[in-house]
């Protein structure tokens, strides 16, 4: 099936780079597109979409407003922030109003689709360098691709080994692994191997702890 998207964004420029970037997608269907947060809700009324892909700063209504207007009224409308802010600040208020992520703006837009399919199957993501709290969520598993992400730190792959062998940018190796630390509850990938190791989701982890973050 195909997932209608809304994208809310004030600057015509990044509404165009995000129709291109998804346009082609055979999952995605964009049935709107606006440039005013007082325009969003009357515009998901009318199209009905299954994700909001939205920008904080909104002439009319802004961002964080236009999450809790939508939580309230479509609560089954999923939303994504798409940001140039790396406030955390904005990040932990996003989230606490009901965004299923946060992406950057400098994101790589042939991640982008990937990285929305990831979101909306329920893995949250925090915009990169974001240097919140990580608590603990020992409900939430890892999933397949995080396990295989795990287990390729604890063999010492650096982020651009991880990227290469993954088929993915460095960007979106950096959400995978900002998801399982928050996840795991940990800081790093050394506490991260140890803590996947210790739940027994890999087996004789040998962590090259020299090995670079990038």
């Amino acid at each position: 099936m195909r997932r209608k998207l809304l994208i809310a964004d004030d600057h015509q420029l990044m509404l165009a780079a995000v129709r291109t970037a998804l346009e082609d997608e055979r999952d995605t269907e964009i049935v709107g597109e606006t440039h005013a947060g007082h325009q969003l809700l009357p515009l998901v009324g009318r199209t009905s979409p299954d994700v909001v892909l939205l920008d904080l700063h909104m002439p009319g209504m802004d961002g964080l407003r236009c999450l809790e207007l939508l939580r309230e009224r479509y609560p089954k409308v999923k939303t994504i922030v798409l940001s140039g802010s790396d406030d955390p600040g904005a990040v932990d208020a996003a989230f606490a109003r009901g965004a299923v992520a946060f992406i950057q703006k400098t994101i790589d837009p042939g991640d982008l689709a990937a990285v929305i399919r990831q979101a909306l199957a329920g893995n949250v993501f925090y915009s990169v360098g974001h240097r919140g709290p990580l608590a603990p969520q020992p409900e939430c598993e890892l999933t397949t691709r995080e396990i295989e992400i795990v287990r390729a730190l604890a063999d010492g792959r650096t982020n651009k080994q991880l990227a290469k062998e993954f088929w993915l940018s460095a960007h979106t190796i950096k959400y995978h692994l900002t998801n399982i630390y928050r996840k795991l509850g940990v800081t790093c990938r050394t506490e991260a191997v140890r803590q996947a190791y210790e739940h027994r989701l890999i087996e004789n982890p040998v962590l090259r702890t020299s090995v670079a973050s990038a």
